[in-house]
Parts: C-alpha cells; sequence; structure tokens
C-alpha cells in the first residue's frame, strides 16, 4: 500500500507538471505585455478554471541564487491568506526548471508544480521573473489508498477464512487416510499380511499407500520363503540325522561283523560329510542374503583359475572314471573379480556334473572371452535336466536328485554371480548341459 500511494502521488505531480507547461504560457504572456495586475489576475484565474488547479502566480526578488518569491495573484478567493509556503517556487525559480513536490495545508497534504516564467533584460540576459505554481489537494489519494486498504483487508480476511475452512476439510480427509494407512500398516506389523493399503490417488499420500503396498507385497513373499526355508531345511536336516541315528544303533549290536561295521562307518561317514556341506551351503546362502558376504575383487587369469580347480578334481574323476576337458582361451581372459568365489563357483558346477551324471561321463571346461564379457562354461553329457526342472534349478533346496543333493550349491552359485556383476545360466537338453558363468572381462 505505501507503494501505491507514492505511485498515486507521483502520478498527480506529474500530471500537475502538465498542466503547468501547457497553460503557463497564457499567463506568461501577459505579463510580456506588460498588461495591468487585473488582466494578469483574469488570466491566473482562466488557468485555473481551464485545468481545474488552483493556480498562484509568485514574484521573485533577490539575486542569482537568492531568489525568493512572493504572493503577486492566487485563483482562489483566501490566496492571500493562505498559510502556504510554496517552497517549490523559490527552487524552480533558482534552478530554472520546473519543480514538483507537497507541503502541508490545513485540509491535508497538497501537491504543487512550479514553472519559471523568464523575462529578459535590457543587457540581453534571461532571468527568472515570476513562478506559476499549480496545485491541488491529495486528501483524494490518502482516500483510495485508504478505501483499497480497507477492501484488501476484508478480501483478505475472507481468504482467510476460506483457506482455514479449506484446511480444515482437507486435514480431515488426509488424517483419516493416515488413520486408515496406520490401522493397516499395524496388522502388517503383527503378521496379516493379506491387508492391503488403498492408493486413492496420485498425490503424494496416493504415491507412500503404492509404495507401502508393494513393501507389504515383498514383506509375504519373504515370509513365504522364510517358511519355506524353515520347513525345507528342517527337512533336510531331519534325513541325516535320522539316518546318523538309525546307523548307530546298529552299530551297538554286537553280532555285527567287521565288514558290515565298515559299511555303517562309511555310511556315517558319508552323512556326517552331508551334514557338514549343508550347514556350509546354509550358512554360506544366509550370508549372501544379509549382504555380510564382503567381496575381493582383484585381477584374475580366468584360464590358469580353470585349470588349477579342475585339478582338484583328480581323485574324483577317477573315481568316477571320467575325464575333464580344458578348453582355455590362449589370451585375454583378464577379468576383475574376486577369485576365491570364482573358484568356488566352478567347485559346485564340477561337482554337480560328477554327482549327477553316469560313471564315465565326460566333462567339458571351457573359458573364453567375447564382446568384452569373459565366460567360463562347465558341459556334462549326462541324462540333462527336465525342462519343468530348468526354471527352478537355481532355487534354494531345489534339487533334480534329492537324494544326491542339497539343492543350495547352484543357488550360492547363482547369487554369488549377481554379486559380481556377472550372471550364471543353464542350457539342457538330453545328453547335453552346459552351465555358464559370465563376467565382464
Amino acid at each position: 500500500m505505501p507503494t501505491l500511494e507514492d505511485s498515486l502521488r507521483n502520478q498527480r505531480l506529474e500530471s500537475l507538471a502538465a498542466a503547468a507547461e501547457r497553460y503557463s504560457p497564457y499567463i506568461a504572456h501577459a505579463i510580456r505585455e506588460n498588461v495591468d495586475e487585473r488582466s494578469v489576475k483574469r488570466r491566473v484565474k482562466e488557468a485555473a478554471d481551464v485545468s481545474g488547479d488552483r493556480v498562484s502566480l509568485l514574484g521573485v526578488i533577490g539575486g542569482r541564487g537568492l531568489q525568493t518569491t512572493f504572493q503577486r495573484s492566487d485563483s482562489t478567493e483566501e490566496g492571500g491568506s493562505s498559510q502556504l509556503d510554496f517552497a517549490v517556487g523559490a527552487h524552480a525559480a533558482r534552478s530554472g526548471r520546473v519543480r514538483t513536490g507537497t507541503e502541508t495545508g490545513s485540509g491535508g497534504p497538497i501537491g504543487e508544480a512550479a514553472l519559471p516564467l523568464f523575462f529578459r533584460r535590457p543587457d540581453g540576459r534571461r532571468v527568472v521573473g515570476s513562478v506559476v505554481v499549480f496545485s491541488r489537494p491529495l486528501s483524494d489519494v490518502q482516500q483510495n489508498v485508504a478505501l483499497i486498504s480497507r477492501r484488501i483487508l476484508v478480501a483478505g480476511l475472507v481468504a482467510l477464512a476460506a483457506a482455514l475452512l479449506a484446511s480444515w476439510v482437507v486435514a480431515r480427509r488426509l488424517s483419516r487416510r493416515i488413520g486408515r494407512m496406520e490401522a493397516v500398516a499395524a496388522r502388517v506389523a503383527a503378521g496379516d499380511f493379506s491387508q492391503r493399503f488403498e492408493g486413492g490417488g496420485t498425490d503424494e499420500l496416493g504415491r507412500l499407500a503404492l509404495a507401502l503396498d508393494h513393501m507389504q507385497g515383498q514383506l509375504a513373499e519373504l515370509d513365504r520363503a522364510r517358511r519355506r526355508f524353515i520347513a525345507t531345511a528342517s527337512h533336510e536336516l531331519r534325513t541325516p540325522i535320522f539316518s546318523l541315528s538309525g546307523f548307530l544303533e546298529l552299530l551297538e549290536d554286537e553280532d555285527l561283523d567287521e565288514d558290515e561295521r565298515q559299511r555303517f562307518t562309511q555310511q556315517l561317514r558319508e552323512q556326517v560329510d552331508r551334514l557338514g556341506r549343508l550347514a556350509t551351503g546354509l550358512l554360506d546362502l544366509s550370508r549372501l542374503e544379509s549382504g555380510s558376504l564382503q567381496l575381493r575383487a582383484e585381477p584374475t587369469d580366468l584360464g590358469r583359475l580353470a585349470e588349477e580347480v579342475a585339478a582338484e578334481f583328480t581323485p574324483a574323476l577317477s573315481a568316477h572314471a571320467s575325464q575333464i576337458e580344458l578348453r582355455i582361451a590362449r589370451a585375454g581372459l583378464g577379468v576383475e573379480c574376486d577369485p576365491d568365489r570364482v573358484a568356488q563357483i566352478l567347485r559346485i558346477l564340477l561337482d554337480n556334473a560328477l554327482t549327477h551324471t553316469p560313471a564315465g561321463t565326460d566333462v567339458v571346461v571351457a573359458a573364453s572371452r567375447r564382446n568384452g564379457r569373459a565366460s567360463l562354461a562347465v558341459t556334462d553329457f549326462g541324462m540333462g535336466i527336465k525342462r519343468a526342472d530348468v526354471s527352478r534349478i537355481f532355487e534354494p533346496f531345489f534339487s533334480v536328485d534329492a537324494a544326491r543333493g542339497s539343492g543350495l550349491g547352484l543357488a550360492i552359485a547363482h547369487e554369488l554371480a549377481e554379486r559380481m556383476q556377472g550372471r550364471l545360466t543353464v542350457d539342457s537338453r538330453p545328453g547335453r548341459t552346459t552351465f555358464a558363468l559370465d563376467l565382464p572381462a
């Protein structure tokens, strides 16, 4: 509002200055013609009637730069007794230019514009002889500003009331939605994963509800996986434990001959080894899923690593009456990976190839590089994997031959491959099965 008031006041002063420029020549002409004082007053009065402003004619006395003014004529009856100083008149006389300003009269602030009138002295110099002042009260400006202020205040109060009402309505709706979401969250936290978070829109709460509903679905899936994991792990542990218990009872029989005792002892050892592998697999899988397994990447020659791991299986190959054929590229097999974990994946693949194929089945280990990727593949020539089982081959505890494995090895190998920004794939058909580990070279 102060800016508006200043703007309106400046417009009024500019209007007065324009009126002074327009109507002052009529008065100046009379002064130059040396007409009588009555004619000058008449022209002042006529200028006031035409412009609608109060017009005052001021005389100038004093030397250059020290001019003062006195009133010669005024368009109003009370001009002679007016208490206005017309300070802008003195400024205009000293500067020789139009000056504007305000002063306070009995009726309030007055806007003024003073125009100097020149005459030429006998020596040819132009000097200011008179000043015409056009003035007008500024009370209407203040009244207009006050009126606008009141209307803005009323409009602001109405807008504030409407905003408060709208905010209360919106807050009620939001609080009810949040309350429903809170209730659903409490039931989900209690284990009831059948509950659903209602979306109800594209606003922030709607997007939050969708995110919570997605989270609830993931929690439900994790809960199902946890229950399935516990049930399967319990089953896998129960079988060797019951077997161990049975063999121990048989060994307590004093009538056993030495050969039977040796055979039962060998089976006990196999069951203990199975329990050890199962415990190790469960620990590795748990560390992978929790993210606590740290990988240590370093430059690794994939071909040399394949040769070293293949050499570890020499006794197992001899017992299986099988051979390993190495197909290693001569160069370009350097990768950034954790060599211990890549070796672990390769051991799992080789062990599966020997475990789930008939005796005498050969195995091929191939290492190559193509299009910026390094590949390590293990191929066996056994019976192959059923098509229905291929999609589940990397699931924990899933095994095509439950009697020969816990179903954890391939799940661990698959998880390790993904942790190293690689992938583990399977291609199987009757007579040929290939597991391929693909890594960024």
